[in-house]
């Protein structure tokens, strides 16, 4: 049974392809559960996000899960077959660590999908498809990413605007669970502000947008981590004071927040310093601003060249992340090939005290009967030893016929070994010897 990883991602098919063989935890999770009658599909974890649809499986028939694939999305095979990658055994975990540590994310580094990778294992485990090997495998990558987020600095930079927004909050105020939040508009940019600075703790959350109903899916999104109150557009200028950190991100062609609006505001907070991002191009907030103490302003073009050079240390922290992945991808798969030779071990140790007990039972009957004792033992001694050598015997023939001679070698030499150190008196037996000369 091998282990393999069979998928498409941001950088083997396009978005239409990837939207059509994605799956929504509902139809997955039903999907999954009816797989658990099918002999070659009930083994399996489907990580889908907009980026990437992979299924990891434990299986001998790699296509059946290409057309299973194919199938409940309505794609032709041979279509995905152009985008699909695949990756078996060592190359398969490599890739899963490498999933699971942001390594092969669209952005590098992303925190996001490891809790993805994570509720995939559990979906497939709700639906009792997952076996102790899988599972293993999966834990070991969790672990692997927790390794390369704790000591390297892939993770460690803000590499989008909406992190660098709320990294840039967490460095200017100590205090996140002291902090209010203005967002002023509720599109894309800003909603992910909101989501990463809810992550981190902050206090509160405002949300001033021209449309209710938008605002209200934002604040539905985030109001499981933190207080969220809403606000009308109109009403900007009166709330100004009340945030340590706004962020203005709307579609306006004029200015949405004027110089005298915060310097007002600045007077009612008794100067207590504020944090202002603005998102927008063209600008919401005027540039003048900068001027007044106490205020921080920073714009597109500011928290541009901090990712630039953020994503290039990432990069560089990159290099030693393949390193630590490719060396604990090594280590789970010598640890799998020791398991295996410690069933087949056991299993021959069975195999070895049941053909004593055999012989010793035989033996006891015929000494019972009144045969030779020394004769009995001797031939006792003398049938175990040929039973149980009469594998090994067999396995260095065929290892010598073998078209790899190291094989054979390898075999040859670790008998070699064993028997000269059969061979070797133990120290306790030297000492005697020589005082035995000296006598």
């Amino acid at each position: 049974m091998s282990f393999f990883a069979l998928g498409v991602n941001h950088q083997t098919a396009s978005v239409e392809l990837r939207e059509q063989i994605a799956f929504n935890p509902e139809k997955l999770s039903a999907l999954l559960a009816a797989q658990s009658q099918h002999p070659e599909l009930n083994d399996m974890v489907v990580v889908s996000t907009c980026n990437r649809t992979e299924v990891y499986a434990m299986s001998d028939n790699v296509d059946i899960v290409l057309n299973w694939l194919a199938q409940k999305n309505g794609v032709d095979v041979k279509q995905l077959q152009n985008h699909v990658y695949r990756y078996e055994n060592a190359q398969a975990v490599t890739h899963l660590m490498r999933v699971a540590s942001g390594l092969d994310s669209l952005m590098l580094g992303e925190p996001q999908i490891l809790g993805q990778v994570k509720s995939a294992l559990t979906l497939a485990k709700e639906a009792e498809i997952v076996s102790q090997d899988l599972n293993r495998i999966f834990e070991y990558a969790f672990y692997a990413a927790k390794r390369v987020r704790s000591e390297t600095a892939v993770g460690s930079h803000a590499v989008s605007m909406g992190y660098a927004v709320a990294q840039l909050a967490i460095q200017v105020f100590s205090h996140p669970e002291k902090l209010t939040i203005l967002v002023v508009a509720a599109g894309e940019m800003n909603s992910l502000v909101a989501k990463y600075l809810a992550e981190m703790g902050v206090g509160k959350i405002i949300i001033c947008n021209r449309t209710q109903a938008r605002a209200e899916t934002l604040a539905q999104e985030i109001a499981h981590r933190v207080d969220v109150e809403i606000i009308d557009f109109d009403q900007l200028a009166a709330h100004l004071h009340r945030a340590d950190v706004i962020s203005s991100c709307t579609g306006s062609l004029h200015q949405v927040i004027p110089y005298a609006d915060v310097k007002s505001s600045l007077k009612r907070r008794r100067y207590q310093q504020m944090l202002l991002v603005d998102l927008a191009v063209p600008r919401d907030i005027d540039p003048k601003i900068e001027k007044l103490d106490g205020v921080y302003l920073y714009g597109v073009d500011d928290l541009q060249s901090v990712i630039d050079e953020n994503l290039a240390q990432r990069r560089q922290a990159a290099v030693e992340a393949e390193v630590m992945v490719n060396q604990l991808a090594t280590e789970l798969m010598t640890q799998q090939k020791v398991n295996q030779a410690g069933s087949t071990i056991h299993a021959y140790r069975e195999h070895g005290e049941v053909l004593r007990q055999e012989e010793l039972q035989l033996a006891t009957q015929r000494i019972a009967k009144g045969e030779n004792a020394e004769k009995v033992l001797a031939e006792f001694s003398h049938r175990l030893t040929q039973k149980l050598l009469h594998p090994t015997s067999i396995l260095l023939r065929e290892a010598a016929k073998a078209e790899d001679p190291g094989v054979f070698e390898l075999m040859r030499d670790n008998l070699h070994d064993v028997m000269d150190k059969r061979r070797k008196p133990k120290h306790e037996d030297l000492s005697l010897m020589d005082k035995t000369i000296d006598i």
